[in-house]
């Protein structure tokens, strides 16, 4: 599948479930870091109020990413409900501050500031989808 379905997006995209992105290291290694992650337009977004992260200089170099999202809840087979997105992702500056507002109100709470007043621009990183897979729920 290379889609994310309206099905995936409020099984894993629409609530404080925790994002693993895996980026391309200069030499090859990954490297991952858990993100706040949201769905905008079909593709995956996260937000970083500083361009200085390592995940930031990978994908300027190296689009390709993989994203990981994992459910509470077990499937009948056994398996953890789970999500993996592969795909190319694109910095864009500006923006950060308000979606991370944004996505504070699904991971925090609906009555939470963050990051605050004064904060920089910061950066978005959208990811295009391009593989998806894992185990669902129902």
């Amino acid at each position: 599948m290379s889609e994310l379905t309206p099905q995936i997006v409020d099984a894993f995209l629409s609530g404080p479930q925790l994002g693993h992105i895996t980026t391309l290291n200069p030499d090859g290694s990954p490297h991952s870091t858990v993100v706040w992650v949201g769905e905008e337009d079909g593709e995956v977004v996260c937000a970083h109020l500083a361009d200085g992260y390592r995940k930031l200089r990978n994908v300027a170099r190296d689009p390709r990413v993989s994203i990981s999202i994992e459910l509470p809840s077990i499937a009948p087979s056994g398996f953890q409900h789970h999500l993996v997105i592969e795909g190319r992702a694109k910095l864009t500056e500006g923006g950060g501050a308000e979606l991370l507002q944004k996505l504070a109100h699904v991971y925090l709470g609906p009555d939470v500031t963050f990051p605050g007043p004064g904060a920089p621009a910061g950066f978005v990183l959208r990811t295009t989808v391009e593989k998806v897979r894992g185990v669902y729920p129902d």
